[in-house]
């Protein structure tokens, strides 16, 4: 190698080169080098009528990340297909989740054919061709981790679990022993966290994903609480009066300070960014349902999720 061609060669490896001091990049959310995760909310009315397609909720703009993403780590999808289609997906991911908000149908997922139904979760493990059949007009909400992927310059090629079905039947069931024990302790959170037996340590549905079906009834508050993970919240069903309040600070009451309020819309998803405090409320005469999609489970794995509550006297808990 000659002395040019070290010279080239040197050059090459250093280019790239960057130095910081360190009050000026330790927190790159704060000097505005990365962006802040917005508030985003998607109504139904994006898939409530056309054809058979995949409608992502894709803030990538917004995100300054490659897309389609609704956060950094995840990308939640309105599915829609008509009775008698077929939709095939492939995504470079190592879960995907997808929640059946109407219809009914059969995936067919490396060979196995898993049926569902009217308020099913279905869950998958790592992505090769999959294809949705739809029985009657079927829209489902899908949550995969593929952005996480992109930024990791990774390829998913190993199960860490099996295809599982969480059946309508057995979630409200569970629910419905949850809803009941709460009425006795007259507890705020009335909900059940899908799990999986493979993920022994973080309890939740995937190794990075977390999924809880909740109800919150009719004139109830849910106090106030935070993590770091991101929630994209699909709501279920609800009555005009059901919302939620976001803010950043809470006072020594527990109250949210100069909240940003997302109404409530049936079928419709919302984004909580990490960090924010953010309360329910029910002040409709019927309860309602919602199913909040996390990246939880990786936040769980690498203990940052930093997860608080506002318990009834006002004090935070980290329980």
């Amino acid at each position: 190698m000659t002395t040019s061609d070290k010279a080239i060669e040197l050059k090459n490896l250093i280019e790239n080169c960057l130095f910081y001091e360190y009050t000026t990049a330790a927190d790159p959310i704060t000097s505005g080098a990365i962006s802040h995760i917005p508030f985003a909310d998607f109504s139904s009315e994006l898939h409530e009528s056309g054809g058979t397609r995949i409608i992502p909720l894709d803030i990538s703009a917004e995100l300054g990340c490659e897309g389609p993403a609704t956060s950094p780590a995840l990308c939640a999808n309105f599915v829609r297909i008509l009775a008698g289609d077929a939709l095939s997906t492939n995504f470079n991911a190592t879960s995907q989740l997808f929640y059946v908000m109407y219809g009914s149908g059969l995936t067919d997922f490396d060979g196995i054919k898993i049926p569902w139904k009217k308020g099913d979760f279905v869950v998958l493990p790592m992505g090769k061709e999959t294809s949705h059949f739809a029985n009657t007009d079927s829209v489902f909400y899908l949550v995969h981790d593929e952005p996480l992927l992109r930024y990791l310059g990774a390829k998913a090629n190993i199960h860490r679990f099996k295809p599982t079905l969480y059946t309508a039947e057995d979630s409200l069931r569970e629910l419905a022993k949850v809803k009941k024990e709460a009425e006795a302790v007259n507890r705020s959170r009335i909900s059940v966290l899908l799990a999986n037996k493979a993920m022994d340590q973080t309890l939740t549905v995937t190794h990075t994903l977390w999924a809880m079906l909740g109800v919150l009834p009719k004139n109830a508050v849910q106090l106030p609480h935070r993590h770091q993970s991101v929630a994209l919240d699909l709501i279920l069903d609800c009555a005009p009066g059901c919302y939620t309040l976001v803010g950043t600070r809470i006072s020594a009451q527990g109250e949210i300070i100069n909240p940003t309020r997302v109404d409530w819309k049936p079928y419709s998803a919302f984004i909580t960014p990490p960090g924010y405090w953010h309360a329910h409320y029910n002040e409709s005469v019927s309860e309602a349902h919602l199913i909040p999609l996390q990246d939880a489970g990786l936040q769980t794995y690498l203990r940052s999720l930093d997860i608080k509550f506002v318990l009834p006297n006002r004090e935070t808990s980290d329980q």
